[in-house]
């Protein structure tokens, strides 16, 4: 009985590694999004549960990769953060050879199953995105707050992913998707990093677009994007991959987004970031679910 609980407990704490080894929620995110793309384009006509369960497969083990070389690659780094330091990797419980191993194996089959079930270009722009994540944003993080620009384009692109692997092409709802997901990440992630300022400075990374850390210039940046994102949101009805209903759910949510980045600029402290972190927590699935439940016929 002893041995059968220490094996259920020593399965259930690896599981748990691995969980968080992928940064399931973040993995979650990202491949929801790309899911969504991927509905959103002309060419799928009707809801497939096998293909978009597939697509949600391969999308997870890809991102899922990325992750693991992020935490290989940065083990030291995040045992000197307190939000990192229990990462599996940076803590000791996994090695850094298991963590390359399943990250290379996971790429290998996510890759296999885009270019295998739906078609080699999403493969191809998933495979950039990985390397840019991997091994150009993550050592980016430690020498200039570039590297989150730079990290907003494999961030954004399972938009396109998602739209290839629908599409078949590379075509203006793609990167009209594309660009939804690039903007808004600015404002999320530097509320993100607002809050975790110490802890991102302690271990070297270069994140806030000011060198001075939490002040007036990253909040008035995070209006700026807030209010890109703005017109940005007008386009997925010019282009006709959504509806009028749509239209009015996304002003209002990126309207939403500038009063949070203002009242961010007003007050200056944690709590009005906290607001800026969750609410662009909330924006993303509210605007992906606007489009497509105003545009496609499988959902009607």
């Amino acid at each position: 009985m002893t041995v059968k609980m220490n094996n259920s407990f020593s399965v259930k704490n690896k599981l748990s590694d691995y969980r968080q080894l992928i940064k399931f929620s973040l993995s979650f995110m990202v491949t929801f999004s790309a899911v969504i793309s991927y509905l959103l384009a002309p060419n799928v006509v009707e809801l497939n549960w096998k293909f978009t369960l597939l697509f949600f497969l391969g999308g997870m083990l890809v991102t899922g990769s990325a992750n693991a070389v992020n935490q290989a690659v940065e083990k030291d780094t995040d045992a000197q953060m307190k939000r990192t330091a229990s990462r599996p990797v940076a803590s000791g419980r996994m090695s850094e050879m298991e963590a390359w191993t399943f990250a290379v194996v996971s790429l290998l089959v996510g890759l296999f199953i885009l270019a295998f079930y739906f078609n080699v270009l999403s493969a191809v722009i998933a495979f950039i995105s990985w390397l840019l994540y991997a091994f150009v944003y993550t050592p980016l993080k430690k020498v200039n707050s570039i590297s989150v620009l730079v990290g907003a384009v494999p961030g954004a692109l399972p938009c396109l992913i998602g739209w290839t692997a629908g599409q078949d092409e590379l075509s203006a709802g793609g990167w009209v998707l594309f660009a939804i997901q690039f903007f808004w990440q600015f404002p999320h992630f530097w509320a993100i990093a607002w809050l975790a300022h110490n802890d991102y400075s302690k271990a070297g990374f270069k994140l806030l677009p000011s060198v001075e850390g939490p002040g007036k210039y990253s909040a008035i940046q995070s209006i700026i994007y807030s209010m890109v994102m703005i017109p940005v949101g007008f386009l997925p009805y010019f282009v006709k991959i959504s509806g009028f209903i749509s239209f009015w759910i996304l002003l209002a949510a990126n309207l939403w987004m500038v009063y949070l980045s203002w009242n961010l600029y007003v007050k200056m402290e944690a709590s009005a970031a906290r607001k800026v972190m969750f609410g662009s927590y909330f924006y993303l699935p509210i605007v992906m679910f606007a489009l497509l439940l105003d545009k496609l016929p499988i959902v009607q």
